[in-house]
């Protein structure tokens, strides 16, 4: 798994959601009890943990932000901070599992 296979992987995700409006957000998610905006945040902090992880830093918390619609920003902000950390495959190929996971559910 490359950084490129990654950043596909959150493109597609950031395309399909990057146009709502807070009533998407705060609608539930398929098959779950949480909205979509707990989902996606879920996600960010997900890969926030991988990135620190990886560059040897401490995990810290993504803060939640007043609006939902920054979550998409959020995201490929972690991402590239996980493609910079320069983690072993496995670790790609985990985030872009969760991605990929994260963008069915929504």
């Amino acid at each position: 798994m490359s950084a490129a296979e990654l950043d596909r992987a959150v493109t597609l995700l950031v395309r399909q959601v990057g146009h709502w409006q807070q009533p998407r957000w705060s609608a539930k998610a398929d098959g779950g009890n949480v909205s979509r905006a707990d989902l996606m945040h879920k996600l960010v902090q997900e890969i926030a943990n991988l990135a620190a992880d990886a560059a040897g830093e401490p995990r810290r918390e993504v803060p939640r932000l007043p609006s939902d619609l920054a979550l998409p920003d959020q995201l490929r902000v972690v991402a590239a901070d996980l493609t910079l950390a320069d983690p072993p495959d496995p670790v790609l190929t985990q985030a872009a599992a969760q991605v990929t996971r994260t963008r069915t559910a929504l």
